[in-house]
């Protein structure tokens, strides 16, 4: 079976390689963009009522994948791929939660981005927080992280 998925727009971005982005948009205060294709703008319809997005797209720079790969924020030993936020999955698909700050026609201003330029975008939905916010989470081995002492920890300074 293949499945296929069509691209709606782009996430622009000041990043441009890896090394240099943000590795979650809890770390990243960088304003972007998301860039419908025209014929999606009828789709934006009553998003702009919403604080954040959530944004789902394709690692367009990933070549392979690796079932086992050290976190970003933890490096001490390898993880399985199911259990941390790496982009070298087996389907190089990325999900972000962003703050819409405004729109403008099919243009979505955002806050916390932490994508590279023209990072094909699958899909957008809104952060409804009586349907996405969750109570009594277990973190694994995540845990320990505090999110105040890596703000703003690019990717390529964790390898």
């Amino acid at each position: 079976m293949e499945i296929a998925y069509k691209i709606i727009g782009h996430i622009r971005s000041p990043f441009t390689n890896q090394e240099d982005t943000p590795i979650q948009p809890a770390f990243s205060d960088t304003a972007g963009t998301v860039e419908l294709l025209p014929e999606y703008t009828p789709g934006l319809k009553d998003i702009e009522g919403f604080s954040h997005l959530i944004l789902i797209y394709h690692f367009h720079q990933v070549q392979d994948y690796s079932l086992l790969q050290k976190p970003f924020l933890d490096g001490s030993q390898e993880r399985g791929i199911f259990a941390i936020r790496h982009f070298r999955r087996p389907n190089p698909i990325g999900l972000s939660i962003v703050e819409l700050t405004n729109v403008q026609e099919n243009v979505l201003n955002i806050s916390g981005i932490d994508t590279l330029d023209m990072t094909p975008l699958l899909d957008i939905k809104p952060y409804i927080e009586q349907f996405d916010c969750k109570h009594n989470i277990k973190s694994g081995w995540a845990q320990h992280i505090n999110k105040k002492e890596k703000v703003h920890t690019p990717r390529g300074l964790q390898d």
